[in-house]
């Protein structure tokens, strides 16, 4: 039976002009920094040194730059994983773990947690354009633990995948509002017990 394959990085197609590459680099550096609410698009452009008229000439709006934004960490960090787990291509267990020593790597350098976290707690409960970006991000990150579970020959990789997303998802959560400073070590942890547990496909 044919395992499913690994999702793809989703991309982001945004050839931009040299001012409007400034302008989603300083937007994404100031969203992730200091929140979405508290980022106006006078900031944006004073300190990407240009006008609120090119911002809006260029993206249309403040919150199509808060999608870009959070669009471009989501590819970033779902290349870093999958370069990540192409370390590591033998299926099984390890890697299975190999996406939690990712994200504590990735965490490092991550001082605020979650962008798509973060995100969500600002534009929750509205119609931002936005938030099919971050239900994208935290879809993809699940159909990968899925995907992981199936090619190592895990029964119910559905079941499974979920249960290790949710460990992912609350070593991050746990680290930032928790400042539980070895929640993703804790979590590799119980997802070897729960991948160590779980039963093998018969086929």
């Amino acid at each position: 039976m044919a395992t499913t394959a690994l999702p793809s990085v989703t991309r982001v197609a945004d050839p931009m002009t040299p001012v409007g590459e400034r302008l989603a680099q300083t937007a994404s550096e100031l969203f992730y920094a200091r929140g979405i609410r508290a980022v106006g698009v006078e900031l944006i452009a004073a300190d990407a040194g240009t006008t609120k008229k090119t911002l809006y000439d260029r993206f249309g709006s403040k919150d199509a730059l808060v999608a870009l934004y959070l669009r471009r960490r989501a590819e970033r960090w779902q290349t870093r994983a999958l370069q990540h787990l192409a370390e590591h291509p033998e299926p099984g267990a390890a890697r299975v773990l190999a996406v939690f020593d990712a994200l504590a790597g990735w965490l490092d350098e991550q001082w605020r947690g979650c962008a798509f976290v973060n995100a969500y707690a600002e534009i929750a409960g509205t119609d931002h354009v936005a938030l099919p970006v971050v239900r994208a991000e935290k879809a993809w990150m699940r159909q990968l633990f899925t995907a992981l579970a199936e090619e190592a020959g895990l029964d119910d990789p559905q079941d499974l995948g979920g249960q290790l997303h949710l460990l992912y998802e609350g070593a991050i959560v746990a680290l930032t509002a928790g400042d539980v400073h070895d929640s993703v070590g804790i979590a590799r942890d119980a997802a070897a017990r729960l991948v160590a547990a779980s039963p093998r496909l018969t086929r």
